[in-house]
């Protein structure tokens, strides 16, 4: 099918385009990106008074199947990352059974072939059974067709492990991303270590249960000249840590989410199970370095961490809701209307954390950007839009997110993948 797409303003920060023009897509690639097009034979989308960016990429997502498919399958997981603007989303490895060998591997590429809109991306897992304790065979997880290795949720606490997982991980040239937690120091933790836990009288995670794991793993980056990439990172001592990092050309990236950014831990007063998630959702101290970092450009990426689950589960006392929350359809509204709309991130640069530098980093040649030949991944929003975020709209079969109710401007309105219109 070839497609259209008018008038719009494209926004490519591979490039550097950011003009307004029309592009031309031919079985799944773009062909032509020029001032004015015309073809008769392509259905036209006008994107007049909208930008036009390469498709936003959520390398940090839980698509739950196999096994807990209550919570989201792959298909309504691609459903929600498609209403949410995201072509591709790359799932992590704590399924059931764990994504630990080739068969689950390629079971998870096979049902995104047959149910997904979007493209789906496994994570394969480092250790057997997520367990920290044998690697897995990373070489034939990586030819059935995983793109990075994580045990997600699971810090591999054993230095010379993630030291030899590090180095396989070189010989495929491929992303180690690491869940960063000392976990004698966060056991039986549920927020963050700080006035509002005192308070509240909660068992806590100090800030130093990230911080100490991310300096282990920039030491273990270096020594074995290795790519690691850091999920979710919330503590400013572990922002100045990736920022020493980065100065000494460590290969090093970091991601961070809505919740870390834009929710406090003075929220947890409310009690909502909604609002569990780990790391801790942090203080306003913690808050600000993350914005800041984010502005600096010393974090690379925006995920979202989807961690979906069932309204039981998350229905029950504080201490025994599971961590997670929804963020598939909540993130880009999030980041248009709290940074971009607001003058503290260029849209240029928010583009370039949710689709060029997950591409970059997750080795996608083809995707993050707008060229002839490239993918025909695309996300269309519409900066001034306002929207208000319903949980019982969402498309995900999971309702837990803190931000319902919240009143945004911006949101994605079309997204494209390989040439094919998937929302709405």
């Amino acid at each position: 099918m070839r497609l259209l797409i008018k008038n719009g303003r494209v926004i490519d920060p591979a490039t550097g385009v950011d003009d307004t023009l029309d592009i031309l897509i031919d079985r799944g690639k773009i062909e032509k990106i020029k001032p004015k097009i015309e073809d008769d034979s392509a259905k036209t989308v006008d994107a007049s008074r909208m930008v036009v960016a390469p498709g936003f990429i959520d390398m940090h997502v839980h698509l739950r199947q196999p096994g807990q498919e209550d919570k989201e399958t792959i298909k309504t997981g691609s459903l929600a990352a498609a209403k949410g603007g995201f072509t591709s989303v790359a799932c992590m490895p704590n399924t059931v059974p764990v994504n630990d060998s080739c068969s689950v591997t390629e079971y998870i590429l096979s049902e995104a072939k047959r149910n997904a809109v979007v493209n789906v991306l496994p994570i394969a897992a480092i250790t057997r059974g997520l367990a920290g304790k044998e690697i897995t065979d990373m070489v034939d997880l990586h030819d059935a067709g995983a793109i990075a290795f994580s045990d997600d949720g699971h810090p591999i606490e054993n230095s010379l492990v993630m030291r030899r997982a590090l180095e396989y991980s070189r010989l495929i040239d491929t992303t180690i991303i690491d869940h960063c937690e000392d976990r004698n120091l966060s056991a039986g933790g549920i927020m963050h270590e700080g006035v509002y836990s005192l308070k509240l009288g909660i068992k806590a995670i100090p800030g130093s249960a990230e911080e100490i794991m991310v300096a282990r793993d920039i030491i273990l980056a270096k020594e074995t000249n290795a790519k690691i990439h850091i999920a979710h990172i919330s503590v400013k001592g572990a922002v100045e840590l990736l920022k020493y990092a980065k100065q000494q050309g460590i290969k090093i990236t970091a991601e961070v989410t809505p919740h870390h950014l834009f929710l406090t831990d003075a929220s947890m007063e409310s009690f909502d199970t909604n609002l569990k998630v780990n790391p801790p959702i942090r203080s306003e101290q913690d808050v600000e370095a993350l914005i800041d970092a984010v502005k600096e450009g010393w974090i690379d990426v925006i995920a979202t961490d989807h961690a979906p689950h069932t309204v039981d589960e998350k229905d029950v006392e504080l201490d025994q809701a599971p961590f997670g929350i929804n963020g598939l359809e909540t993130a880009v509204s999030l980041f248009l209307d709290k940074l971009v709309n607001k003058n503290i991130l260029p849209l240029e640069k928010f583009i370039a954390m949710i689709s060029t530098n997950p591409a970059k980093i997750l080795g996608l040649d083809n995707k993050g950007k707008i060229t002839p030949g490239a993918d025909a991944d695309l996300t269309i929003l519409r900066l001034n839009q306002d929207i208000v975020i319903d949980t019982g709209r969402f498309l995900s079969k999971s309702r837990n997110s803190p931000f319902n109710g919240w009143k945004l401007k911006g949101t994605p309105v079309m997204t494209i993948v390989a040439g094919k219109i998937v929302y709405p």
